[in-house]
C-alpha cells in the first residue's frame, strides 16, 4: 500500500511539473501618430509591414480598440497606468524637454506591478511622460531597470525638420535656437546629444537584441516597453529602410519600425523564448491629418490626431503569442488602458490599490471570448471639469456631447476635422452606430424615433455614473516650464543652448 502511496505521489509531482509554465514575458509595441488606416494588414494598399502583417496573421487582431487620448503623452500615461489621464494629471496637451511635471511618482506602471515578480524591465523610444529636475521622471524611476531613447518627441528640438544646426544645414520650417538639440539618453545620462537620428534605430534594435538575451540566458522572465518615434512627423528612416517603401517618408519610417520588430521576432526565436512571449502592438493616437501625405491614414474613420472622432482614437491593434492566441479578428470593444490588469492577471501580479479604468483583457485574448469592456470615454486634448466628457462609446453607438476640429486634423475635405470646426455642444448628443457607420457620417434620428428614447436614457445615465467617479488630479503639465530643466550633457556649460553637445 505504501508504495501504491508514493507512486501515486510521484505522478502527482510529474503532471503538476509538466502543468507548469514559467511566468510570460511581454513586449509592449506603441506606435506613434499612426492612423487605423496606415498597415497592410488593415487594408493600407502600399505600406510595407511584412512584420506587423505576421503578428496579425498569426494572432488576434482587433477592429474596436481605443486609445484614451488624441495626443502623445496622455495616452501614454493611461497606457503604463490603466487609469484615464484626468486621474493622474496628464492634461491638458503634452509635456515638453523643459516641463516642471510629470508622470507623478505615486503611480503604478506595468513595469512596478511586474518588478515584485522578479521581471527584468526595459523601456526604449520616446517617452514622453516628464523629464523633470535631476531626470526625475525617466523610466528608471518609473519601475524600468534600463533605459534608451529620447525623453519626449523628436520634433522638440530646434528645428522640426530635425536639422538645425547653423551654418552646416538649412533648415526648413520653423526654427528656435534657444532649445537644446534633441539627446539620446541611456538610464539618467545623455549618451548623445543631438542625436544620430540614421543610426537610431539600429542603437534601439542592439538594445532589445541584448535585453531579451540577457533575460534569457538567466531564465528571468522580462518587459519591454517599446514606444516608437515612428510614425511621427517628421519622419526618417536609416540606410535598411530609406527610400526602400513605396509610401515615401512615411512609408520609410513605417518600414523601419517593422525592421526592428523583426530583429525582436528573431531574438525571441533565436533564444527559444516566442512561445512564451505575449507581444502587443497599438498606438498612440491617430494620424496627423495636416502632414498630408506625411501624416499617415485613418482610413475609413472620420478626421484624426486632436479630435474625438474615432480616427483620432481608434487605433490599430494585435496581440500575438504563438500556441496560446489563436490567430482571427476580434470585433470586441477594447483599450490600452485594459493592458495592465491584462499583463498582471497573465504574470500573476497583484493590481495597484487605486480606482483602475482598464479591465482583464485575457479570455477575449485566449478564448477568443467577450470583452468585459461595455464602455470607452472620450475625453479632449484639454479635458476639465466644466465640460466632461466629449463622448461615449455604448456597445456599437457612440454619442458626442461636444464635438471640435483641431489644427493636427486640417487639410482634409470634412469640415468637421479642422481647427475652424469650433467648439459646439450638442443636446441631445449626436449619435452614430459604428458598425452601420463607421466613419461618423449619419447621426440616428433621436428625436424623431421612439425607440431610441431608450437608448439615449441609458447613454445619458452611464455618463453621469462615470462622471460621478472620476477625480480630476493635478494637472502636471499646467505647472508650467522652466529652461534649466531642458536635457544638457554638459549641465556647466555656456552659452546655453548651443553649448549643449557631446
Amino acid at each position: 500500500m505504501d508504495d501504491v502511496r508514493v507512486f501515486v505521489f510521484f505522478i502527482i509531482i510529474l503532471l503538476l511539473g509538466t502543468c507548469s509554465a514559467s511566468a510570460p514575458n511581454f513586449i509592449l509595441l506603441f506606435a506613434d501618430d499612426l492612423g487605423f488606416g496606415d498597415l497592410g494588414c488593415y487594408g493600407h494598399p502600399s505600406s510595407l509591414t511584412p512584420n506587423l502583417d505576421r503578428l496579425a496573421a498569426g494572432g488576434l487582431r482587433f477592429t474596436d480598440f481605443y486609445c484614451t487620448s488624441p495626443v502623445c503623452s496622455p495616452s501614454r500615461a493611461s497606457l503604463l497606468t490603466g487609469r484615464y489621464q484626468t486621474r493622474s494629471g496628464i492634461y491638458p496637451g503634452v509635456l515638453y524637454p523643459g516641463s516642471i511635471g510629470g508622470l507623478p511618482l505615486n503611480e503604478t506602471t506595468i513595469a512596478e506591478v511586474l518588478k515584485p515578480l522578479g521581471y527584468a524591465t526595459a523601456a526604449m523610444g520616446k517617452w514622453h511622460l516628464g523629464v523633470g529636475a535631476n531626470g526625475m521622471f525617466l523610466p528608471t524611476n518609473q519601475g524600468f531597470d534600463q533605459y534608451l531613447g529620447i525623453p519626449y518627441s523628436h520634433d522638440m528640438g530646434p528645428c522640426w525638420n530635425l536639422t538645425c544646426f547653423p551654418p552646416d544645414v538649412k533648415c526648413f520650417g520653423l526654427c528656435d535656437l534657444a532649445t537644446v538639440t534633441v539627446p539620446l539618453v541611456f538610464n539618467e545620462v545623455i549618451k548623445q546629444q543631438p542625436v544620430d537620428f540614421l543610426d537610431l534605430e539600429r542603437a534601439y534594435s542592439d538594445f532589445a537584441t541584448n535585453f531579451i538575451s540577457s533575460s534569457a540566458m538567466k531564465k528571468q522572465p522580462f518587459f519591454l516597453y517599446y514606444p516608437s518615434h515612428h510614425t511621427h512627423y517628421p519622419q526618417y528612416a536609416g540606410p535598411g529602410a530609406a527610400g526602400r517603401s513605396l509610401r515615401g517618408p512615411f512609408g520609410d519610417a513605417l518600414l523601419e519600425f517593422d525592421n526592428t520588430i523583426g530583429n525582436l521576432l528573431a531574438t525571441l526565436e533565436k533564444t527559444g523564448v516566442i512561445n512564451n512571449t505575449l507581444i502587443f502592438f497599438t498606438a498612440d493616437n491617430g494620424p496627423e491629418l495636416m502632414r498630408m501625405s506625411r501624416g499617415g491614414n485613418a482610413g475609413s474613420l472620420k478626421c484624426g490626431k486632436g479630435t474625438t472622432y474615432d480616427g483620432g482614437m481608434r487605433e490599430p491593434a494585435i496581440a500575438y503569442w504563438p500556441g496560446t492566441i489563436r490567430p482571427g479578428v476580434t470585433r470586441e470593444l477594447a483599450s490600452t488602458l485594459d493592458i495592465l490588469p491584462t499583463i498582471v492577471s497573465l504574470a500573476g501580479a497583484k493590481l495597484p490599490l487605486v480606482m483602475l479604468d482598464g479591465v482583464d483583457m485575457t479570455e477575449m485574448l485566449v478564448n477568443k471570448g467577450k470583452s468585459k469592456r461595455e464602455t470607452m470615454m472620450f475625453y479632449p486634448t484639454n479635458p476639465s471639469e466644466k465640460y466632461g466628457l466629449f463622448a461615449l462609446r455604448l456597445g456599437k453607438y457612440k454619442a458626442h456631447f461636444y464635438t471640435q476640429g483641431a489644427t493636427h486634423s486640417a487639410t482634409v475635405p470634412d469640415q468637421d476635422c479642422p481647427a475652424s470646426a469650433v467648439l459646439k455642444a450638442h443636446d441631445p448628443p449626436l449619435i452614430f452606430d459604428l458598425e452601420a457607420d463607421p466613419s461618423e457620417h449619419y447621426p440616428l434620428p433621436v428625436l424623431k424615433k421612439p425607440d431610441l428614447q431608450a437608448l439615449l436614457e441609458k447613454i445619458k445615465k452611464v455618463k453621469e455614473q462615470f462622471e460621478g467617479s472620476m477625480v480630476f488630479g493635478e494637472s502636471q503639465i499646467s505647472k508650467g516650464e522652466d529652461p534649466n530643466l531642458e536635457p544638457c550633457c554638459n549641465p556647466d556649460c555656456n552659452p546655453k543652448p548651443g553649448c549643449c553637445r557631446c
